[in-house]
């Protein structure tokens, strides 16, 4: 049943609402992927925070411009088109769909919206790709940690070096009295 004039009035204020509110949105083309896969990677998306939604292309193009995105080439959109809306962590999405499309080849990303650019298929495999923020502190906490502990092997090793030696000068002479 086709919608009405309002029901696409509506369709089209929630999608530029959701568009403005989340951090990232990522398209991905869904063709070819049963209902099956499909709720899979809904599951694997809202336990992320991040919202998936599949509508007409024309409400999506109209939505992204009164959202402020006016120029979004047709590769973006071509085919079916869903959207995943990342609120939580920006890249989130991403990885999600690009680690989904590996296993499942009929899932195809094609672009995405990110901190106000339009990036393209390469741009966003590229932001799928990037080590996840806990990965980050963890690579950051690392290189903090790793003169420290040098250093305090250097110092050990010579206080331990040192003490032998005292040692074995007490001994020599315990030997000698």
């Amino acid at each position: 049943m086709p919608l009405t004039k309002a029901q696409k009035g509506d369709m089209i204020k929630e999608l530029a609402d959701q568009i403005k509110s989340a951090k990232s949105v990522v398209f991905a083309d869904y063709q070819g992927l049963s209902v099956k896969d499909i709720k899979s990677l809904r599951k694997q998306l809202r336990e992320k925070g991040v919202k998936y939604q599949i509508a007409k292309k024309t409400l999506i193009k109209i939505a992204a411009k009164e959202a402020g995105y006016d120029e979004i080439p047709k590769d973006i959109l071509a085919g079916p088109v869903g959207a995943a809306f990342a609120s939580g962590d920006e890249i989130a999405a991403a990885k999600i769909i690009y680690q989904f499309a590996k296993k499942n080849t009929n899932l195809k990303l094609r672009g995405a919206f990110f901190e106000g650019r339009v990036l393209s298929v390469e741009d966003t495999k590229k932001l799928a790709t990037l080590p996840s923020k806990e990965e980050l502190i963890a690579k950051l906490l690392y290189l903090i940690k790793y003169p420290i502990q040098g250093f305090h092997g250097v110092l050990h090793g010579t206080l331990a070096g040192f003490v032998r030696v005292i040692k074995a000068i007490g001994d020599k002479k315990g030997q000698t009295a």
